[in-house]
C-alpha cells in the first residue's frame, strides 16, 4: 500500500461547529506496515479545557498554555502530511477538526479520508465493539500508551489498519491494497465486500 498519514486529534468537545477546538494532534506515517514517521503536538487554541475533558485525556489548561499556537501547529502537521491519503478511527470526527482548524489557517485538504472504523465494522463485524481500545484487545495489537493522548491512539489506529490491510489481503487474496480501495469498502454494507473487491482490481 502507498504510504498513509493516520492522524488522531484530541479536543475541548465533539464539534468545531459549536466552538470546540483542538488541543493535541497526532500524524504517523504508516509504510508497509510500519509506521516510519511521526509528529506529535499539543496546541494553544486559546480556550478553555472543560473538566470532564481534562479528567478523559490528562491534557490541561495549565499544558495547552505552554504549548505553540494551534495555527502554528497546524501549519507544521499540514506540512508534514502533506498529500498522502488520511486514515482516522471515526473520521467523521477528525476529519471535522482538520478542516476545521485548517481552514483558520487559510487551506483546504486536498485528500479524503479513510476511516479505520468502518473498515473494521466491514471485517470484524462480531468485535464487541468498534471503539478504538476494543478493537486493539480484539485484535490482540500492542498498546502504545494511553488511549485519549493523540499519538498512542494514532499509533494504535495504524496497527489496526495494518490488521485491516492484512486481513483483507488473506480473506480476499488481494495483492495489493489502495487507499482509494479502502475508501470504496467503508462505504460498502459488509456483504457486499467481496463484490466490491472484485470490481476494483
Amino acid at each position: 500500500m502507498e504510504i498513509v498519514a493516520v492522524i488522531d486529534f484530541e479536543t475541548t468537545g465533539l464539534s468545531p461547529a459549536q466552538g470546540d477546538r483542538a488541543t493535541e494532534i497526532a500524524a504517523v506515517l504508516l509504510e508497509d506496515g510500519k509506521v516510519v514517521d511521526r509528529y506529535q503536538s499539543l496546541m494553544n487554541a486559546g480556550v478553555r479545557i472543560p473538566s470532564y475533558i481534562e479528567g478523559l485525556t490528562g491534557i490541561s489548561d495549565a499544558m495547552v498554555r505552554k504549548a505553540p499556537k494551534a495555527a502554528e501547529v497546524m501549519r507544521e502537521v499540514s506540512d508534514f502530511v502533506g498529500d498522502y491519503p488520511l486514515v482516522a478511527h471515526n473520521a467523521s470526527f477528525d476529519c471535522k477538526f482538520w478542516d476545521a482548524e485548517l481552514e483558520r489557517i487559510n487551506r483546504k485538504r486536498p485528500q479524503q479520508f479513510a476511516c479505520s472504523m468502518l473498515l473494521s465494522r466491514r471485517l470484524f463485524p462480531q468485535a464487541p465493539s468498534h471503539k478504538l481500545g476494543t478493537l486493539v484487545e480484539y485484535a490482540n495489537l500492542p498498546v502504545a500508551g494511553r488511549y485519549h493522548r493523540a499519538l498512542a491512539d494514532a499509533e494504535m489506529a495504524a496497527s489496526l489498519l495494518a490488521k485491516l490491510i492484512e486481513e483483507l489481503c488473506n480473506r480476499y487474496e488481494v495483492s495489493k491494497v489502495s487507499h482509494d480501495l479502502l475508501c470504496k469498502i467503508q462505504r460498502t454494507p459488509k456483504h457486499k465486500v467481496g463484490r466490491c473487491i472484485q470490481q476494483h482490481q
